[in-house]
C-alpha cells in the first residue's frame, strides 16, 4: 500500500492505510489497485466492502457506530429546555425510568436520548484518537463519545411528541402566547450496573448528532447489591452445585442454603488490562469497557440428586437476594434426564431502545423456556456458544444476566464457548476474527465457571441421568496433535455405555449446515473430528453458530448412512441399535437474527426451520426423544426419536 499517491488534503489518512492493510491480511478478496489514490470514495468503498467483516462482531448500523460521528454544533441556548427523570430518587436493581424532555421548540423525528454510564463520560468530544475506533467499521475522524452509550431511543417513540400534543406556553405578550414549547416522554429499562448513569438529549439523529442537554446524575440505591445468581454443575454426582453472582462489594459473601448450611464465596474480577487488543485496539479495551464489579462464586455441597433446595446469597453488609428454590439434576447413570439446548441467544431489550447488538428472539425464547422449567420438569440448560453478544461492550453482560435469571437461578445453566466470547487476533483463538470485541474469553470464563481443567481450556464433560455430554471449544485448536483433540479422544473412549447409554457431543460451530456461513470451516472439522464421533458411536451432535434449526440423517462424510423411519405416530425414529453414524443438529436459533437456507438441497439435510426456538430433550435408558419448540407459540415444529 506504500505506493498509494496521497493528496495533500488527506493528511489524516495514514491510519486508514494501516486499517486497509490489516483488512487485506484478513480478507485478500478486497482488491485495490496499487495506483489508486485514497480518496473519500475509496474510503467509502473500504467501509462498504468490509461489511461482511464487521457483521460478525459489531456490525455497521447508525447506532453501532455512534462513537465515530462528528459532533454537531447545538450552541444556541434554549432557556426552557430540560431533561427530567422519574423516579428521580435512587435507582432500584431492576426497573423502568421515564425520561421527560420539556422545552423543545421544534420536535424532530431525529431527536434522541442516550443512556450513558459512567456518567462522567465526556459527551462532548474525546481527544483525537481516531485510530482506536476503527473496529466498528466506520472511519470518521473524530469520535463522538469517549464511552459508548449503553442504549438509546428516538423521542418519536412517544406518539405525542412529533405532533406536539403536550404543548406549553412559555411566554405571553399582551395576553397572547408568543413562545410555546413541546415535550415528550420515553421509558428506559435499567438494571443495576453499579456506576452512575445519566440521560443525554441529542438532535440530528445518529448520523450527525449534537448535544442539546443532559439530565442530572442518577445513582443506584445499592451499588453493592448481590445480583444475577446462576447455577452450574461441577461434576456428575449432582450432590454439589456452584452459584456465581455479581456484586459491587469485594468482600466475600455467603450462600445460605438447605435449611441452615452456609458457604463463603471466592471473589474475582477482571480489568481493562485483561482484555485483548491489537494494532486496532478493541472495544473491550477502550470505549466499550465497563467495570464488572466483583464476581462471587461458591459451591453448595451435601445435596441430594433430583431434589429441591432453597437458597439466598449476599451478606448483612451488602444485602441478601430473595429466597430461591432450585433443583439438582439427576445423578449420572440414573434412568432419565430432561434438558433444553440452544445456541446464539444473547438478549432482547425490554424497552424500545437501540443497542449495539440486539438479538430479537431472545426474550420470547427465554420466556418459553421459563414456562417449560415450571411445567415440564426440566433438569438443566445447555447454552452452546454466543452467550450474551456483549462483544466488548461489557455492560451488556448485566442485561443478559437479568434476562436469564428466572431460569439460571433455578436449574444448572451449562455453557460452551463461542466465537463471540473468545475469538480475537493474536489471542490464541483458532480463528483470527475480532468477534469477541477484545473479550477473548475472559468475561465468559469468569462469569460461567464450568468444570474445566484450567483457564482457557474450556472443554469438559459431565453426566446427567442416562446421558454423557462431551462439550468442546470449536474456537480452540482441535487438530489431531492438539491438547483438546487428545482430550476428546480420551473422554469419549472412556464413556461407560452401560452407565450412560447416550453420548451427546456439543460445540459451537457446526460440521454441517445448509446456510451460507462466513468463514465456514466445517469440511476441515468433519475431516478431523467427525471420525472420533463415529468411532465412539456418538448418538447426537449439537451445534450452534448458524442461526436456524437443521436436522440431518445419520451422516458421515457428507453421506447419509441411515435414514429414520416413521413410527405409528409419524415421528422420525433413528435405529440406534444398529448404529451407523451420528445424528447432527444445528440449534443456533435462540435469539440472533435468523439465517435463511440455501436453495441447494443437501442429501443429508432432513429438516430445516428458520424460526426462534429451542431443543427440548427427554432421554431414558432406551429412547431419546427430541423436539424443536417454536418460542412464540410453543408449537413443536420438529420431533424425532433415537432408540437403543
Amino acid at each position: 500500500m506504500s505506493s498509494h499517491s496521497l493528496s495533500s488534503s488527506m493528511e489524516s489518512c495514514n491510519w486508514v492505510l494501516k486499517y486497509v492493510s490489516i483488512l487485506l491480511i484478513f480478507f485478500p478478496s478486497l482488491h485495490f489497485s496499487t495506483s489508486e489514490t485514497l480518496t473519500p470514495s475509496l474510503v467509502d468503498r473500504v467501509i462498504t466492502d468490509t461489511k461482511v467483516l464487521h457483521r460478525n462482531f459489531t456490525a455497521i448500523s447508525e447506532f453501532r457506530t455512534i462513537n465515530r460521528k462528528f459532533l454537531g454544533n447545538c450552541s444556541s441556548s434554549n432557556p426552557f429546555f430540560s431533561v427530567k427523570i422519574t423516579p428521580n430518587s435512587s435507582l432500584s436493581d431492576d426497573g423502568f425510568v421515564t425520561v421527560t424532555v420539556t422545552g423543545v421548540s421544534k420536535p424532530s423525528d431525529s431527536d434522541w436520548v442516550a443512556m450513558i454510564s459512567p456518567s462522567n463520560s465526556d459527551v462532548g468530544t474525546c481527544i483525537l484518537k481516531e485510530f482506536l475506533y476503527l473496529q466498528t467499521g466506520d472511519t470518521a475522524k473524530l469520535p463522538l463519545l469517549c464511552h459508548y452509550p449503553i442504549k438509546a431511543q428516538y423521542m418519536k417513540n412517544d406518539p405525542n411528541y412529533l405532533s406536539c400534543k403536550n404543548k406549553e406556553c412559555k411566554k405571553y405578550q399582551n395576553g397572547t402566547c408568543v413562545t410555546s414549547t413541546c415535550s415528550g416522554s420515553i421509558q428506559f429499562h435499567v438494571v443495576n450496573i453499579r456506576s452512575d448513569i445519566e440521560f443525554v438529549f441529542f438532535s440530528d439523529g445518529f448520523l450527525k448528532p449534537c448535544i442539546v442537554g443532559r439530565s442530572t446524575l442518577l445513582k443506584f440505591a445499592n451499588p453493592k447489591s448481590p445480583l444475577y445468581g446462576h447455577l452450574s454443575s461441577i461434576d456428575s454426582s449432582a450432590t454439589s452445585m456452584r452459584l456465581t453472582w455479581v456484586s459491587g462489594g469485594k468482600e466475600p459473601q455467603q450462600i445460605q442454603y438447605a435449611n441452615g448450611k452456609t458457604v463463603t464465596s471466592t471473589v474475582s474480577t477482571f480489568s481493562q488490562a485483561d482484555m485483548c487488543s491489537s494494532v486496532l485496539p478493541s472495544p473491550a479495551k477502550d470505549f466499550g469497557w465497563h467495570d464488572p464489579g466483583y464476581i462471587h462464586s461458591a459451591v453448595m455441597t451435601g445435596l441430594a440428586p433430583s431434589s429441591k433446595f432453597s437458597y439466598r446469597y449476599g451478606s448483612n453488609s451488602v444485602g441478601w437476594s430473595k429466597q430461591i428454590m432450585f433443583k439438582t439434576p439427576p445423578v449420572g447413570g440414573s434412568n432419565e434426564v430432561r434438558f433444553i439446548a440452544f445456541g446464539d441467544m444473547g438478549k432482547t431489550p425490554l424497552d424500545a431502545s437501540e443497542e449495539h447488538y440486539i438479538q430479537p428472539g431472545a426474550l420470547s425464547v427465554i420466556k418459553a423456556i421459563a414456562n417449560d422449567v415450571d411445567s415440564k420438569y426440566i433438569n438443566s440448560i445447555f447454552h452452546i456458544g454466543d452467550i450474551s453478544y456483549a462483544t466488548g461492550f461489557l455492560a451488556e453482560w448485566e442485561f443478559f444476566f437479568q434476562l436469564i435469571n428466572p431460569v439460571a437461578s433455578r436449574i444448572p445453566y451449562m455453557t460452551a464457548i463461542g466465537n463471540h466470547e473468545r475469538d480475537y487476533v493474536g489471542s490464541g483463538s483458532l480463528y483470527i476474527t475480532p468477534d469477541s470485541g477484545g473479550e477473548c474469553g475472559v468475561p465468559y470464563e469468569t462469569y460461567f465457571p464450568m468444570p474445566t481443567s484450567a483457564k482457557d481450556k474450556p472443554w469438559y464433560s459431565i453426566e446427567q441421568g442416562s446421558v454423557h455430554f462431551t462439550v468442546i471449544s470449536t474456537e480452540h485448536d482441535w487438530s489431531k496433535k492438539s491438547e483438546q483433540y487428545q482430550w476428546m479422544q480420551k473422554d469419549m473412549a472412556s464413556v461407560n455405555r452401560q452407565k450412560t447409554p447416550w453420548l451427546i457431543f456439543t460445540g459451537h460451530r457446526s460440521m454441517y449446515t445448509s446456510s451460507h456461513t462466513f468463514l465456514y470451516s466445517g469440511d476441515k472439522f468433519i475431516d478431523t473430528v467427525e471420525p472420533l464421533l463415529f468411532q465412539n458411536k456418538v448418538d447426537l451432535a449439537l451445534f450452534g453458530h448458524t442461526h436456524n434449526y437443521e436436522r440431518t440423517c445419520s451422516v458421515l462424510q457428507h453421506e447419509c448412512k441411515a435414514l429414520p423411519k416413521k413410527d405409528k405416530n409419524g415421528v422420525d425414529t433413528y435405529d440406534g441399535r444398529n448404529y451407523s453414524a451420528p445424528v447432527q443438529l444445528v440449534i443456533g436459533m435462540a435469539g440472533f437474527t435468523l439465517d435463511t437456507f440455501s436453495t441447494n438441497d443437501k442429501s443429508w439435510s432432513l429438516k430445516r426451520i428458520s424460526e426462534f426456538g429451542y431443543l427440548r430433550v427427554y432421554a431414558t435408558r432406551n429412547v431419546l426423544n427430541a423436539e424443536f419448540v417454536v418460542a412464540n407459540t410453543t408449537q413443536v415444529k420438529d420431533s424425532f426419536r433415537i432408540t437403543k
